[in-house]
């Protein structure tokens, strides 16, 4: 738990603006978004909630700012991705699939953003301003449109469509990895029913599965 002064300069409340955030991901290493509590993140930092609060208007407007760093830095990933599992040479068909199975693959590891892509439009984008809202959407707007870029280059197919099938995309990531966490209850009643497991998804595979209906669902769209 840091100790800090009162910060005075607007040097000394970015540091602090950036522990805040920065203490807040390291909890998320240990624990999903739901169950991250300002009482907490307060006592770590070694701030009293109300002077958090000085920093960032509510916990959701925290975490928005954390699903912005963490797709920035996914965004940037991808192109690697793309390039290492797309055959450039290949029939638009089959780059189709090879496109959702990069993303997906490139997802696996991701699991904070995925957790906070899954409550975006149902619990972080409430409780914070207007103002706060409107630089997050920016910020994701941006960020869709960087993923357009290499999906675009790799399926030229899509042409204008591009980012309407990245918007898309991110949609059924947050769908999918909330179907894909079952609930305790839910995991019990696996177990004591197998019959039940065959609707027990698997992350990556159903999110590759739902990306290539939607891929090829696009180019059809765009070809028709």
């Amino acid at each position: 738990m840091a100790d800090f002064q009162r910060a005075r300069s607007e040097e000394q409340r970015e540091i602090r603006r950036r522990t805040v955030l920065d203490t807040a991901a390291g909890m998320l290493e240990e624990m999903p978004a739901g169950e991250l509590s300002l009482n907490e993140l307060s006592r770590r930092v070694g701030l009293a909630k109300s002077n958090v609060l000085r920093y960032f208007e509510s916990r959701e407007a925290i975490l928005l700012e954390l699903l912005d760093r963490a797709w920035q830095q996914w965004t940037a990933d991808l192109p690697a991705h793309l390039d290492a599992g797309i055959d450039a040479d290949a029939p638009v068909g089959r780059r189709a699939e090879q496109f959702a199975a990069a993303v997906a693959g490139s997802l696996t590891e991701r699991r904070i953003l995925c957790d906070l892509l899954s409550s975006q439009a149902s619990v972080l984008e409430h409780n914070v301003s207007p103002e706060v809202a409107a630089r997050y959407k920016r910020a994701a707007v941006a960020n869709v449109v960087g993923i357009a870029a290499p999906t675009r280059r790799h399926l030229p197919e899509l042409g204008d469509s591009a980012p309407q099938l990245t918007a898309a995309m991110i949609m059924a990531i947050g769908a999918v990895w909330t179907h894909a966490r079952p609930s305790r209850a839910m995991l019990a009643a696996y177990e004591a029913d197998p019959s039940l497991t065959a609707y027990k998804l698997d992350f990556t595979t159903a999110l590759r599965d739902m990306l290539a209906t939607l891929t090829a669902g696009t180019l059809a769209r765009v070809s028709a």
